[in-house]
């Protein structure tokens, strides 16, 4: 029986659900189901109930999950006690946290480093996707989290783990609240407040491309936990954003046809000997965890 099952049936457990466990681990749900079955098949008994919604712990699952979170505790406490001992320094990943991410992307990052590195520990750096590039460069982070696209620097790798609609963001009393999907001729001579160009050049000028039309870039500019503040002041004004952004006073609408699509990518440096980040990037290591999100 290998730890790494254990992971596996303590996801499962957790979820409830093995395309949501699966999304979690970072592999198949196929690999994940012939996971589970194997190790079902060295304890020598079924430890879960299986339907069509999800799954159930049987008694013998819970059993077993209870045993299995505290062996994986146990592994962990070996190697940071050994390390220790050993007068080895605790391996830090320094994972940058980018401004208006979805917050379960940072979060999977920390379960993977802690899943693969368990002697490891995460610290988080918050930034821009300029920001990111820069403290990369400098070696103040070893894995950023950017908006793309973007050019990268020499000896550097990225992977795009996820995406996400972007429609409009406008008070609740605006007039363009009142429809369900707003065309981009709509926004003609509106007032658009949104990011300052300097944080994601490439990711700003990209999406002013696609929306096209006839929209007056507003003088002001703030960072995405901001926009909602500055839509109650400048309420004729609108914003770009993903759904996560609304509340009952700033509504989301999204843009007919082709919608606006924010992409976010892990970067980091290919000559990089951090050993937490290396266990990361290995095979299966890091990939695309959800191509699309709509909400979080």
């Amino acid at each position: 029986m290998e730890l790494r099952q254990m992971r596996y049936f303590v996801a499962v457990a957790e979820e409830l659900h093995f395309g949501r466990a699966a999304e979690r681990l970072y592999i198949s749900t196929p690999t994940l189901s012939q996971q589970i079955k194997q190790l079902e098949r060295t304890v020598g008994t079924t430890l879960l109930i299986r339907h069509s919604r999800g799954v159930e712990l049987n008694p013998a699952g819970q059993v077993f999950l209870a045993r299995a979170r505290e062996t994986i505790q146990a592994a962990g406490l070996a190697v940071k006690d050994t390390r220790r001992a050993a007068g080895l320094d605790e391996p830090i990943l320094r994972l940058g946290l980018l401004n208006g991410v979805p917050g379960w992307l940072p979060a999977a990052l920390e379960q993977l480093a802690t899943e693969r590195f368990p002697a490891g520990t995460v610290t988080l750096e918050a930034g821009t996707t300029t920001d990111q590039v820069r403290m990369l460069t400098a070696g103040e982070i070893d894995l950023g989290l950017v908006r793309l696209p973007l050019t990268l620097p020499p000896a550097t790798m990225s992977m795009e783990l996820a995406a996400e609609e972007l429609g409009v963001l406008l008070v609740a009393d605006h007039p363009l609240a009142a429809v369900a999907e707003i065309g981009t001729d709509d926004l003609a001579d509106l007032e658009l407040i949104w990011i300052p160009r300097a944080a994601a050049p490439e990711f700003h000028d990209e999406a002013l491309r696609q929306l096209g039309g006839e929209l007056r870039l507003s003088e002001i500019t703030m960072s995405h936990s901001q926009l909602r503040s500055a839509l109650l002041v400048k309420r004729d004004a609108i914003s770009l954003s993903s759904r996560r952004a609304a509340t009952p006073d700033v509504v989301w609408r999204p843009l007919a046809g082709r919608p606006l699509v924010a992409r976010y990518a892990a970067i980091w440096r290919t000559d990089s000997p951090n050993p937490v980040l290396q266990a990361m990037i290995v095979s299966p290591g890091l990939t695309p965890v959800r191509q699309q999100v709509v909400d979080d």
